[in-house]
């Protein structure tokens, strides 16, 4: 049982899509406060420690890269603390390297990495069970800040502001920003501002209020020709080849398609075909995954607001043993897949769940590209 409080299910059967439990009440959770309170406690916190280190999510997208900069910036202005910031798998995609690149963003991967060296351990854009990041089961944060629905684990960590009202994690920093009155160098805003457009795609998704103040708030401190850099970037041949492959593998099984990637040179890639795919007319729903390094990885896409994504692949994926989580729209798992064999099967009992719970009847589907060409 998942810190929803949610059953588990077989292969058949629907889901139970009710709203997840609140977690209960703890003085660690501090999403309800008003922000001056929260930041009052935050470097409460930070003036009790030296050295910190923040981790993002593994394969860090922009919302978590920008936030965890942020979080550095905030953490050693108001309460003194040298932060490094740390991510475990790879920054694969075109946009998310030339992020790192054109900002100077100071983040590396977690093998450099010495846990007994810090005193302060924070995830961000990520909670402690949801096992998509590379925090030893051995350490235990002491900063959580994540826009993604609340796990219970969370309301055991001394400062968690989880799962309230924000399209993205670089807007609650933003707001922390704001309070604190701190000065932002071109770098940092841009950063989180990217983070932002990136996370609620250009605000059109699972956005909120604060995500429209603060996009307009970085906007004027934004550096246009960087910005320009990032969202532009050069590719490699090897991103037309995939999507070439893409194309070729999609199936649409009436108001939903689905393709194989087969062997991903970054697990990055699941998601942005998945968001592409999604804009086909007429879908509802899409799920792209394909395999890196002994794991399989799926990305879902929705554009029918009465469900919720996370949600749904959280207990579809929930008794494979691997991590899941996302929110209204959109949502991402991995799977561990130790031999091809074993992944072939994951393949087809995950594709089959996942396409009982899209509401369609047409399992075998009909490739993309031999769809009429008016549909």
């Amino acid at each position: 049982m998942d810190a929803g409080g949610q059953r588990k299910r077989g292969l058949g059967g629907s889901l139970d899509l009710k709203e997840p439990k609140e977690p209960e009440p703890h003085p660690g959770l501090v999403s309800n406060l008003p922000v001056r309170e929260r930041l009052a406690r935050l470097r409460h916190l930070a003036r009790h420690h030296r050295k910190g280190l923040i981790l993002t999510h593994d394969n860090p997208d922009p919302d978590a890269l920008a936030a965890a900069v942020a979080l550095a910036h905030l953490l050693h202005v108001e309460g003194g603390v040298e932060c490094r910031i740390a991510y475990g798998g790879i920054v694969g995609r075109a946009e998310n390297t030339a992020m790192i690149r054109e900002l100077r963003l100071p983040v590396v991967p977690v093998s450099r990495v010495v846990f007994e060296d810090y005193d302060l351990i924070a995830l961000v854009d990520t909670q402690p069970s949801v096992c998509n990041h590379s925090l030893p089961p051995s350490y235990w944060p002491d900063v959580v800040i994540d826009h993604h629905p609340p796990r219970e684990e969370s309301g055991h960590v001394a400062y968690a502001d989880v799962g309230h009202g924000y399209g993205a994690t670089c807007s609650i920093l933003v707001e922390y920003l704001r309070e604190a009155r701190s000065t932002l160098t071109p770098e940092v805003a841009t950063a989180l501002f990217y983070g932002i457009k990136a996370d609620t795609r250009d605000l059109g998704r699972q956005t909120y209020q604060i995500d429209v103040d603060s996009y307009l708030f970085l906007l004027p401190k934004v550096d246009k020709q960087v910005l320009s850099n990032i969202e532009h970037p050069s590719l490699p041949a090897r991103y037309f080849q995939l999507y070439n492959a893409a194309i070729e593998r999609a199936k649409v099984h009436q108001t939903a398609v689905e393709v194989d990637l087969g062997e991903i040179y970054s697990p990055d890639m699941v998601a942005e075909v998945a968001e592409r795919m999604l804009s086909l007319e007429g879908m509802k729903w899409s799920l792209a995954y394909g395999s890196y390094q002994k794991n399989l990885f799926l990305s879902i896409r929705t554009n029918d607001k009465r469900m919720n994504a996370g949600r749904l692949i959280r207990q579809i994926c929930e008794d494979l043993g691997g991590s899941a989580g996302g929110h209204g729209a959109m949502a991402g798992a991995r799977v561990p897949c130790p031999s091809k064999a074993t992944c072939e099967k994951v393949k087809r009992q995950l594709v089959r769940r996942f396409l009982v719970e899209f509401g369609v009847s047409d399992f075998k589907g009909l490739p993309l590209l031999k769809l009429s060409p008016r549909a």
